[in-house]
């Protein structure tokens, strides 16, 4: 037990230490996004500053706009900068004075310096119809900054990058939670796997340990036939002594890839059939149709037979013991078709591919494995296919297995 326990420990490690690092991951990005910000907001505090010398110096000498001087910095920050953050400068009225930038729909508005823009007739409609829903809307976005020199108020918004970058959590919080998914079907995938190796063995334990009591009903069914007893009865207890080493052969073959023969399988389908009618209550009506020419297929016959038992077997369990069983098998060009059919309760169509699930079970006490085997039997060890053909609640459920015919 303490192997185990110590897998396990090192999984949950594993676990919480990539949870840990992908939260600390997170929360880096988001230290790193409000630092981006304040970065932003510093900027913009520097475009008031250049703004109000550039003002300045623009009033200074107001006749000739072309030959005042101005400080190289504040002249290169207010026109000629190549700064792409939304911005809306207003008075005291909220009248707008300046303004740069500004999304419209289908177009980015503002390329260029303030002079050129505002004589942009279709930008400048724009920017003066949606006033107010561009105020509000980059007012929710970051504080607005007053310049108190002019008496002025600047709203601006987050530049193209800053945008971009409020996603990125939400797409590592994406890969968290598809690593927390990988990480969960990975650790069922594993527990899944220990149980089946757990069943495995279990399987082949139950096999070797009904082998003993099985040679020694061998050996008494050989005196029983020196005594003289009636060879009908030695004939029966023959019968169920093959069934036993069938069963125990079965067991003994789960887990490893089965041998496949070239089988007659209208004769194994025609003796399981048969044992079974033997051996079920008289209240069930056995059926079938089965050609009496051969059909050969690649077939491992003590499983193909647990299969046809298992069917049979769930078919009189969903008639509580009463009811018909009907076996019909033919063959359609290269393929032979098998078809087992009972009166029971029927199956609710959205339950047609569940039902072949391991551990699905309408019983009170049952495991939910035996439709599951006979799945995992046609399909995975013989290369056929099986379904529910067709099913009506309280008329009754139509199981139809297809294999290759031999050529």
């Amino acid at each position: 037990m303490a192997l185990p326990t110590k897998r396990n420990a090192l999984r949950w490690i594993m676990i919480i230490s990539s949870f840990v690092i992908v939260s600390l991951i997170l929360w880096n990005t988001y230290t790193f996004f409000q630092y981006f910000k304040a970065e932003e907001r510093a900027k913009m505090k520097s475009w008031t500053f250049a703004y109000n010398e550039y003002v300045e110096n623009l009033t200074t000498n107001p006749e000739n706009p072309d030959d005042f001087e101005v400080n190289e910095v504040a002249q290169y920050i207010v026109l000629d900068s190549t700064i792409n953050t939304p911005m809306l400068l207003v008075d005291k009225n909220n009248d707008i004075e300046r303004f740069r930038n500004i999304f419209a729909p289908n177009k980015y508005r503002g390329e260029g310096d303030f002079v050129q823009r505002l004589n942009d007739s279709l930008d400048e409609s724009f920017v003066f119809e949606n006033k107010n829903m561009l105020l509000e809307k980059l007012k929710r976005e970051n504080e607005p900054l007053y310049i108190e020199e002019l008496n002025q108020t600047l709203y601006y918004g987050n530049s193209p990058l800053l945008k971009k970058l409020k996603y990125y959590p939400l797409a590592l919080l994406l890969i968290i939670l598809l690593f927390g998914a990988v990480v969960y079907f990975f650790y069922r995938s594993s527990k899944n796997a220990e149980q089946n190796k757990l069943w495995t063995g279990m399987a082949k334990e139950t096999a070797h340990q009904i082998g003993t009591p099985l040679s020694s009903l061998i050996g008494w069914t050989e005196i029983l036939k020196s005594e003289q007893v009636n060879p009908d009865y030695i004939s029966e207890i023959e019968k169920d002594v093959d069934r036993l080493q069938t069963i125990t052969e079965r067991f003994s073959k789960i887990g490893s890839v089965p041998t496949l023969k070239q089988e007659d399988i209208v004769a194994v389908t025609e003796d399981t059939f048969s044992y079974l009618k033997a051996r079920s209550s008289k209240l069930i009506d056995f059926k079938s149709s089965i050609p009496n020419t051969e059909i050969l297929v690649n077939l491992n016959a003590p499983l193909y037979s647990w299969t046809i038992e298992n069917l049979v077997k769930n078919g009189i369990d969903a008639m509580k013991g009463k009811g018909t069983i009907n076996l019909e098998l033919k063959q359609q060009g290269k393929q032979v078709i098998i078809c087992v059919s009972d009166t029971g309760k029927g199956i609710p169509k959205s339950k047609f591919n569940t039902i072949f699930q391991p551990g699905f079970t309408t019983k009170t006490r049952g495991w939910g494995l035996g439709l599951s085997l006979v799945k995992r039997i046609i399909e995975e060890y013989h290369n056929g296919k099986i379904k529910v053909l067709n099913s009506e609640l309280n008329k009754g459920t139509t199981f139809q297995i297809s294999l290759k015919v031999l050529s």
